[in-house]
C-alpha cells in the first residue's frame, strides 16, 4: 500500500472514531492495533508495552497532575471567591467596567488553572449574573469571558502546551513561556474591543452601573488579600522563566502555594485535598493513557514510511512555505470545530512533524501558533468545550445567542495569530532571553 493511502485510511479511521464519541484512548488503540498487525505482526506487541511505559514514565509530564492539582485546589476550596471580591473592589470608576473585571479575572484565574472549562465556568457562575442585573449587554458580555476563559490554555500554567511540547519534541518550559505575550496580547485586543462598542453603544455598559471610589484603606486592604495568589503566579512563572526550577518543580512549588493560599483564607480541609487529589488522579490518568496511545500511532506512521515521504513531498512542492502553512492552520481549525482539540492535536502533531522540519520553521513559533489555533476551537462553534461549560452554567443562556456572541472574538482571536506570524518575536522573545 502507498505511503499516503496509508496515511489517509488511518486518519480517516481515527476522525470516524472521534465521530462516534468512542473514548479517545480506545480509538488510538484500536488504530493501534489494526497498524501493528498491518505492518509488524503480532510478534512486535512487546513494542506497545515499552511504547506506553516511555511515555507514562517521561520526566516532563509528571507537571501535568501537579498543574492540575493546583487549580482543584484553589478552586473546589473557594479561595479564587477572595481574589473576585478584591478586585471587584480594586478596578476603578470607568465605563465598562465589569468588562474590564471579567477579563482582568479570566487572565488571572486561567494563570491559575489552565482551563477554559474551568474558568469559563466559575465566571459564569460569578460575575455573569452581576453584569446582566446591571444591564450589561447579554452578548458583548458573554463574548468577553469566553474570550478570557479562552486565555487559560495559552497563558502559563498550560495543561495543552505541555502535551504539545512533549509531543513535539521542543521545550516544554520555552513553550509555557512563549504563551505569555500573545496571551497578553488577545487579552488586550479583547477588552480593548469590549471598551470600545461601549464607546460607540454607552447601552452597552450603563452608566449606572458603574462603581463608586473605593477608600485608600479599603483598596490596601484588597490588595494585601491579593497577594497569596501573585506569589503563586510569580513563583510559577518566574521559576520557569530564570530556570531556577523545571515546569514540573514550578508545579510543584504552586500546589504548595495553593495550600497555603487556602491555609490563610482558612478553606483548607481535608475533604477539599482528598476530592481535589482524585479528580487530578483521574485527568492525569486520562491524558496519559492517551498520549501514549498517540506516541504509539506516530511510531506507526514512522515505520509505514508516511512521515518521511510526506516531509519530502513538501520539500519537492511548489507550494511557498506561508501557503503550506495556511493550509496547516485551516485544516486544524476547521476540524476544531468538531473535534476535541486535544484529540486532534495527538493526530497532526506526528503528521506535521515532518512538514516543520523539512520547512525549517521556528519550532516554539509553530507549535505556539497552532496552540492558538486548537485554543480558539473552544469558543468556535458548534462544537466549542467552553461555550458548553458556560452554558451548563448558565441554562438560561441561549446557546444561538452564545454561538454569535463569540464570532467577533473568533475574530480577535485570528487576528492575534496573524500578528504572531507576521512578528514571531511575540513567540520567540521570552524563551531566548530566559534560555529555557
Amino acid at each position: 500500500m502507498e505511503w499516503w493511502m496509508t496515511l489517509g485510511i488511518a486518519g480517516m479511521l481515527l476522525l470516524a472514531l472521534f465521530f462516534s464519541a468512542m473514548p479517545i484512548f480506545l480509538a488510538f488503540l484500536v488504530i493501534n492495533v489494526v497498524g501493528v498487525v498491518t505492518f509488524l505482526g503480532p510478534g512486535a506487541f512487546g513494542m506497545v508495552v515499552n511504547s506506553v511505559f516511555n511515555t507514562t514514565t517521561t520526566g516532563t509530564l509528571t507537571a501535568i497532575p501537579l498543574f492540575v492539582l493546583m487549580g482543584e485546589i484553589l478552586f473546589r476550596s473557594g479561595s479564587t471567591s477572595v481574589l473576585f471580591d478584591a478586585a471587584d473592589s480594586l478596578v476603578g470608576k470607568v465605563r465598562g467596567r465589569q468588562y474590564v473585571l471579567a477579563m482582568s479575572l479570566a487572565t488571572t484565574f486561567g494563570a491559575l488553572s489552565g482551563s477554559n472549562m474551568a474558568v469559563a465556568a466559575m465566571m459564569g457562575r460569578s460575575i455573569y449574573p452581576v453584569m446582566i442585573a446591571r444591564r450589561y449587554n447579554e452578548k458583548l458580555s458573554v463574548g468577553v469571558i469566553l474570550a478570557g476563559a479562552s486565555l487559560a490554555p495559552i497563558i502559563p500554567p498550560s495543561v495543552l502546551a505541555i502535551i504539545i511540547a512533549t509531543l513535539a519534541n521542543v521545550s516544554v518550559a520555552g513553550l509555557l513561556v512563549a504563551g505569555i505575550l500573545p496571551g497578553l496580547l488577545i487579552a488586550t485586543l479583547a477588552l480593548g474591543y469590549a471598551l470600545a462598542r461601549c464607546t460607540l453603544d454607552p447601552a452597552m455598559a450603563p452608566e449606572e452601573a458603574e462603581a463608586d471610589a473605593v477608600p485608600a484603606r479599603s483598596a490596601l486592604r484588597d490588595a494585601i488579600r491579593c497577594i497569596p495568589f501573585l506569589i503563586i503566579i510569580a513563583s510559577v512563572m518566574g521559576f520557569i522563566l530564570t530556570g531556577v526550577a523545571t515546569p514540573s518543580e514550578s508545579a510543584a512549588t504552586g500546589v504548595l502555594g495553593a495550600l497555603l493560599t487556602a491555609l490563610i483564607f482558612r478553606k483548607l480541609s481535608w475533604k477539599m485535598v482528598w476530592d481535589s487529589l482524585g479528580q487530578s488522579a483521574y485527568i492525569a490518568s486520562m491524558i496519559l493513557i492517551i498520549m501514549a496511545s498517540s506516541t504509539m500511532f506516530s511510531q506507526l506512521l514512522a515505520f509505514s514510511g508516511a512521515t518521511s515521504n510526506l516531509g519530502s513531498l513538501v520539500t519537492g512542492s511548489a507550494l511557498s512555505p506561508t501557503v503550506i502553512m495556511l493550509i496547516m492552520m485551516l485544516i486544524v481549525f476547521v476540524f476544531c470545530m468538531f473535534i476535541d482539540q486535544v484529540a486532534l492535536m495527538l493526530v497532526v502533531i506526528p503528521i506535521y512533524l515532518p512538514v516543520v522540519e523539512a520547512l525549517q520553521f521556528d519550532p516554539i513559533w509553530f507549535w505556539l501558533l497552532m496552540l492558538l489555533n486548537v485554543t480558539v476551537g473552544g469558543i468556535t462553534p458548534p462544537f466549542g468545550y467552553a461555550m458548553f461549560a458556560f452554558k451548563g452554567v448558565v441554562p438560561d443562556a441561549d446557546l444561538r445567542m452564545i454561538f454569535r456572541a463569540c464570532v467577533p472574538f473568533v475574530g480577535i482571536f485570528l487576528l492575534a495569530m496573524s500578528i504572531v506570524y507576521m512578528v514571531p518575536g511575540f513567540a520567540t522573545f521570552l524563551p531566548s532571553l530566559f534560555d529555557t
